[in-house]
C-alpha cells in the first residue's frame, strides 16, 4: 500500500503513525500548505509537498502516479472540494488507484435536539461549513463510482487528542464551561481516527461511517474532569445566553445530536481505543507525565 494524504494536518498525522506502526505500508507522502511543516515532516520520514488549495501542487501529480490509497483531509470551500478542482485530471491517469478515503464532519445531519442518531439519518447542515462538506462528499461518491474504486466518508465528530485537548485550554487560560441545558457534544479520538484510518485502508472499506466515541456528553464536564487531574479549580460556569462567543463559537450549540458509532465498530469489528472522554484524557495526562 502506498498512501497519499491531500492534508496532512492532526488528523492525518494520527492516521500516519498508526500506518507506520502496523506495517505494510510502503510510502507515506501528502500535502501541506507552507515550506516550513513540509521540512519538518519530510525530516520525519514523510514526503510532504507543497499545495495551498489555491492552484496546483506541482509535484502532487508525480506523487499521486505511484499512490494507491488516497485520503483526503482537506476542507471544501463554496466552489467544492479543492483536491478535485486541481488535481481531477492527476486521479483520473493514477494507475493503481484502490481506495479512497474522505474526513468530513457530523455536522452534515444538523439538529436532532438531543436524540440519537446513524448514518441514515437526513442530512440538514445549519452553517455554510457543514453544507459545503455535503457538497464535497457528493462530489467524492461519484467520482469514487466513475472510478469504480472503493470509498471510506468519515464523519468525524469533535477532535481531541495530546495538544489539543482541555487540559491545554485550562494550560493557556482560555477554557470555558459554557452551560446550554440539554446540550451534548460528539468527540473523537486522535488516535482513533488514526487507527480507523489504518484498518479501513488495509480492508478497502467502502461506506459512510460516523466515528465519534461512545458517550456524547456536555462540553463542560471536560473541562471539569481534567481540571480534577491537573487539581486545580475549573473556571466558572457561564450560561449560555450570556456567554461573549464568537459567531463560529456559537454556531456549535446550534447542533444538538447523539451520533452513533455501532457502524464503523461492526464494520471492522472492534471497540475504540478511547470509547469516552475520560478515558481519552486519562491517556492524555498520563502522557504528559
Amino acid at each position: 500500500m502506498r498512501v497519499f494524504f491531500f492534508g496532512l494536518g492532526y488528523s492525518s498525522l494520527a492516521s500516519v503513525e498508526f500506518m507506520r506502526r502496523r506495517g505494510g505500508f510502503a510510502s507515506i507522502s501528502g500535502t501541506v500548505r507552507g515550506p516550513e511543516k513540509a521540512q519538518v515532516l519530510s525530516i520525519g520520514g514523510t514526503n510532504a509537498l507543497q499545495f495551498s488549495g489555491a492552484e496546483p501542487g506541482p509535484e502532487v501529480g508525480p506523487a499521486l502516479s505511484t499512490a494507491s490509497h488516497v485520503v483526503v483531509s482537506i476542507a471544501p470551500d463554496r466552489e467544492g472540494d479543492v483536491a478535485l478542482r486541481h488535481h481531477r485530471r492527476d486521479l483520473d491517469a493514477m494507475p493503481d488507484l484502490q481506495w479512497l478515503c474522505y474526513y468530513s464532519t457530523v455536522g452534515v445531519y444538523g439538529d436532532f435536539g438531543g436524540a440519537w442518531i446513524d448514518e441514515g439519518a437526513a442530512l440538514d447542515p445549519r452553517n455554510d461549513r457543514s453544507r459545503h462538506r455535503v457538497a464535497a462528499e457528493r462530489e467524492w461518491i461519484d467520482y469514487a463510482r466513475q472510478r469504480g474504486v472503493p470509498l471510506t466518508i468519515l464523519r468525524l465528530a469533535g477532535i481531541y487528542g495530546p495538544g489539543r485537548s482541555s487540559f491545554d485550554k485550562l494550560a493557556d487560560g482560555t477554557a470555558r464551561r459554557v452551560v446550554k441545558q440539554g446540550q451534548v457534544f460528539n468527540r473523537i479520538h486522535a488516535a482513533d481516527i488514526g487507527r480507523i484510518t489504518a484498518l479501513a485502508a488495509e480492508r478497502r472499506l467502502d461506506g459512510i461511517f460516523n466515528l465519534a466515541d461512545d458517550e456524547p456528553g456536555p462540553p463542560q464536564d471536560l473541562i471539569t474532569y481534567a481540571a480534577g487531574k491537573m487539581g486545580i479549580a475549573p473556571p466558572p460556569e457561564v450560561n449560555f445566553e450570556e456567554a461573549e462567543m464568537t459567531p463560529m463559537a456559537r454556531s456549535f450549540y446550534a447542533d444538538n445530536k447523539r451520533v452513533s458509532n455501532r457502524a464503523i465498530k461492526d464494520a471492522l469489528g472492534i471497540e475504540l481505543l478511547y470509547p469516552d472522554y475520560r478515558s481519552g484524557l486519562d491517556a492524555i495526562w498520563e502522557a504528559r507525565g
